[in-house]
């Protein structure tokens, strides 16, 4: 079952006995669009728009060059696909994985949990997001979960306490956070928002 997202309207996929596999997600087009499996479902979401690529780059650019004064661990930029379970593939915004779980990176996808999951909401894919994935991270044990609103100009950052993620902390414009897992990093809110150009 095929799940198409416009930008406009946002569909739930029809429930289907069969549960999609890798095999069948290796079977996908190389269409330019960005395919998923998550829970045996298959979803596909149209190319983003530019605010996106914008916040997306300067993600990458800020956490890219952390990595380089401090070489951790790597940070990947979509697509880059991620294999969960057999049922379970997702090609997430942005990636962090650390050192200690660099085995998980092979020459084609990382196969497990990255440390630091970061996702840019749209009105396409925001449900998605915030229910689907947040709960399919949480149980495969991705440390940090970071929702990007552009939308609303907020981030949301879920962050693993005793087995399972603590209620959001939201970070709005003129506001700095961290994380534990990129030590002497600081980010602000405007460097990652940027403009609203588009």
């Amino acid at each position: 079952m095929v799940q198409f997202l416009l930008e406009e309207e946002v569909l739930e996929p029809e429930r289907s006995s069969t549960k999609l596999t890798f095999a069948d997600y290796l079977l996908f087009p190389e269409d330019g669009l960005r395919h998923e499996i998550i829970d045996g479902e298959h979803y596909v979401t149209p190319s983003p728009a530019t605010r996106h690529q914008r916040i997306s780059g300067n993600l990458y650019y800020l956490i890219r060059s952390h990595l380089e004064r401090y070489p951790i661990g790597e940070v990947f930029i979509a697509p880059f696909d991620v294999l969960l379970s057999n049922f379970d593939i997702v090609v997430p915004d942005l990636v962090y994985v650390s050192r200690e779980r660099a085995h998980l990176i092979t020459s084609k996808n990382l196969q497990g949990a990255a440390d630091l999951v970061i996702e840019i909401l749209s009105p396409s894919t925001r449900r998605r997001d915030e229910r689907l994935k947040r709960d399919l991270y949480e149980r495969v044990g991705v440390e940090e979960y970071w929702l990007v609103d552009p939308a609303h100009d907020s981030i949301d950052v879920y962050r693993r306490t005793t087995g399972a993620f603590s209620k959001a902390v939201r970070y709005a414009p003129g506001q700095v956070f961290s994380t534990p897992l990129l030590p002497d990093l600081e980010l602000t809110v405007n460097s990652i928002l940027g403009d609203r150009q588009v």
